[in-house]
């Protein structure tokens, strides 16, 4: 869902040339305008759904719709920054609001990997790197696996 701007809440980053979503937006969709100092997203579509800016809105005014998936369909989700943990808040369709936390990442870029030490045998075979030694067998018929 791409994000939206809610312009009672949007000061234009108070009258700068660029505003915070501005810099963070990774596709450059958010823009302002020049009459009335808002910013916006100027082509939806377009949009990534990274939420970098609605993290970086000082004012909290960028919001995005939720996916059905993890929240009902049309509720309203808005983030609150801390140094710890991002508070999303969800506001349903019947004026209900519940809040939940997600950490911050706290280990540096690349850190994490999980299969560092995993090497690939063959970079042009069709295998991944986990399902080394399988081949295929009769690939006409049904599909038969031996190790």
């Amino acid at each position: 869902m791409p994000s939206f701007v809610i312009a009672e809440k949007c000061d234009g980053c108070k009258g700068g040339e660029k505003t915070a979503c501005m810099y963070i937006c990774p596709n450059d969709l958010m823009v302002l305008d020049p009459n009335e100092m808002k910013a916006y997203n100027q082509e939806p579509d377009a949009c990534w759904e990274c939420f970098s800016c609605i993290k970086i809105c000082p004012n909290q005014a960028i919001g995005v719709r939720g996916y059905s998936d993890f929240v009902p369909m049309g509720s309203d989700l808005v983030p609150m920054m801390g140094t710890e943990d991002i508070m999303w808040t969800c506001k349903f369709r019947n004026g209900n609001v519940k809040r939940f936390k997600f950490p911050i990442r706290t280990t540096p870029e690349g850190s994490s990997n999980a299969y560092a030490d995993l090497k690939g045998d063959d970079l042009d075979s069709e295998l991944l790197a986990t399902e080394t030694g399988k081949t295929l067998v009769a690939p006409i018929e049904a599909p038969v696996w031996k190790q």
